[in-house]
């Protein structure tokens, strides 16, 4: 009740103080662009190169659904991975051999230990993969999903 006073009394003054009354201070504001930790924590997990190994998907798995709801296409530039949201868009550069391709992260997996992400078999032939079947690679975030 006493910031609502002094609110009121800023206004009949003219002093253009703003001043929040407790109640406006415990609503959420329309708009407002503030994070929280956990989303801040996911959008520099998102940012960050990542290490590790590289595996491709198998082809039965070839129309089955991914975590974004659509069907796996093995001839496409999907890709599963644990940390990076949905819908990003990463640059896999194969550290055996230098060769990189762009996938799009659709999925999540692989759910293998020390895996870091899972890519469809054209990707993998575009790798130079396909015969090793697992490789060291970097994973380098390109563009982020808006939102």
């Amino acid at each position: 009740m006493h910031g609502m006073k002094i609110a009121l009394l800023s206004l009949v003054l003219g002093t253009g103080m703003a001043v929040q009354t407790p109640a406006e201070a415990r609503e959420p504001r329309q708009g407002n662009s503030v994070q929280t930790a956990a989303q801040q924590r996911g959008a520099g997990q998102a940012k960050r190169v990542q290490r590790g190994r590289a595996s491709f998907y198998a082809n039965h798995f070839h129309g089955k659904k991914m975590a974004n709801g659509k069907r796996f296409n093995r001839n496409s530039d999907a890709a599963a991975s644990r940390t990076l949201p949905l819908g990003t868009r990463a640059r896999v550069k194969n550290l055996e051999n230098g060769r990189s391709a762009v996938v799009t992260i659709q999925d999540r997996g692989p759910y293998k230990q020390g895996r870091v992400i899972d890519v469809s078999p054209r990707t993998a032939t575009q790798l130079g993969m396909r015969d090793a079947g697992v490789v060291m690679v970097e994973v380098t975030p390109v563009a982020l999903p808006p939102g």
